[in-house]
């Protein structure tokens, strides 16, 4: 590989880090919002409170402090979520000057004594979430100079205040901070929490997913190899039955040898119908159908497969649209099949239209399954190779879509109703 080329992944490498690093921090910012709004509601509580209890306590440069980190928070949110920075390093700044103004208020108000000071702890918690190790190293150790800075230069207290008043103050204040540390972690941890469940969740199914397809991959370039070699005996069987049918002897098997030339044909035809939906799947060709539409043509397709089969079709479909193609209509007429199979008397397809979601019901006379969700793997068939309906229920989700099962195994109604259920838009959308 050239040193260009190198280069080039090196640079799409660093463009993608920094786009994950902006949409972080940019979801990050009400993190960040929350924990300032809360240090500074923190701050009017205890001014508010010290003016009742010590006046000297609340002078007017606590107050002004408290105003700027307001509008400091104000303001870091907006740029935050307007121009996130693609860097942790303004994040650290910004946690560091929340701790330098969160120090120049506790020094005005108490220094260490003030039950606020454990506040310290706040950027330093969000800083080991949102910044590199490293860099919250830098704001812990801040942390603690600023409260080593504050014992090192106690306040005293206010004249006017015995030792007892001054020690019930502090521990009013300690309730007031352990109650907001509460409802801080609360909040903030609990929705981490509940981001990273949904993470976890999200990675199990792209896991299962991406299993599922690479058994679908191996089957499908397992077919296609079998098409690919069946197509050069299909051939020779054709040319031997065509020579057959030139000789004097072959005609008291005049009819059989035409009817095993149409089978044969039926072969081939069905060998170019697997290679044309192959190509429209790898090219993901779906197009937007109202669903009378795509009945009717699933309606031609099993006529034309079982002409003789009893099948009632919905006759008042829903006024929708879905997502269709080549391989969907071959899932449907799959389950199709197997449903005939179980009830040879007849079965009915059935549609309904609920919650955005169009569902096509097949329902049978048959004895009736056991599995509720069909299809998450290959099975044992006695008359197929067993993956059809894997592959059915593979192609339905591919299309956001779902496949489900109910067995009705008591009653003369007993029977299997096997349940598609796809998105759908409206007929509109689909005409525009």
């Amino acid at each position: 590989m050239s040193r260009q080329a190198i280069t080039g992944a090196n640079y799409n490498l660093a463009m993608k880090l920094h786009t994950i690093s902006q949409a972080g921090f940019r979801q990050s910012a009400r993190y960040l919002l929350l924990m300032r709004l809360s240090m500074v509601t923190m701050e009017w509580l205890a001014l508010a409170t010290l003016w009742f209890l010590a006046p000297p306590l609340a002078g007017p440069a606590p107050l002004l402090v408290t105003v700027a980190h307001a509008l400091f928070a104000a303001a870091s949110w907006l740029w935050m979520t307007r121009h996130p920075p693609r860097l942790a390093l303004p994040v650290t700044f910004s946690l560091a000057a929340d701790l330098v103004a969160l120090g120049i208020w506790l020094a005005l108000t108490g220094g260490f004594t003030n039950p606020l000071v454990s506040q310290l702890l706040l950027p330093l918690a969000t800083g080991l979430v949102l910044i590199p190790l490293r860099q919250s190293l830098f704001i812990t150790l801040l942390a603690i100079v600023v409260y080593t800075v504050l014992m090192l230069f106690p306040v005293p207290p206010p004249a006017n205040l015995t030792h007892s008043d001054y020690m019930h103050l502090h521990l009013m204040g300690m309730w007031g901070t352990f109650a907001l540390t509460a409802a801080i972690m609360l909040v903030v941890v609990g929705s981490l929490a509940g981001r990273l469940r949904e993470q976890q969740q999200a990675l199990a199914r792209s896991r299962e997913e991406r299993l599922r397809d690479e058994q679908i991959i191996a089957l499908g370039l397992s077919a296609a190899n079998v098409a690919h070699r069946l197509g050069t005996p299909l051939n020779t069987m054709t040319l031997v039955v065509d020579d057959l049918k030139l000789t004097p002897e072959s005609a008291p098997f005049r009819e059989d040898l035409d009817l095993l030339n149409q089978q044969l044909g039926l072969c081939r035809e069905q060998l170019q119908t697997m290679t044309e939906a192959a190509v429209r799947a790898r090219e993901a060709a779906t197009e937007t159908l109202p669903v009378d539409r795509w009945l009717h043509r699933l309606r031609e397709s099993a006529t034309l497969l079982w002409p003789g089969a009893r099948i009632q079709w919905a006759k008042h479909p829903p006024t929708a649209a879905v997502q269709v193609d080549a391989t969907l209509d071959q899932a449907v007429l799959n389950l199709v099949g197997n449903a005939l199979r179980a009830s040879p008397d007849g079965i009915e397809i059935a549609t309904s239209y609920h919650n955005d979601r169009m569902q096509l019901s097949i329902i049978d006379q048959g004895a009736g399954i056991e599995d509720t969700l069909p299809g998450q793997r290959p099975v044992h068939s006695e008359q197929g190779l067993g993956v059809g309906l894997f592959l059915s229920n593979a192609t339905i989700q591919r299309l956001g879509g779902r496949l489900s099962a109910e067995a009705r195994t008591a009653g003369p109604d007993r029977g299997t109703t096997m349940t598609i259920e796809l998105p759908a838009v409206s007929e509109e959308a689909a005409h525009d």
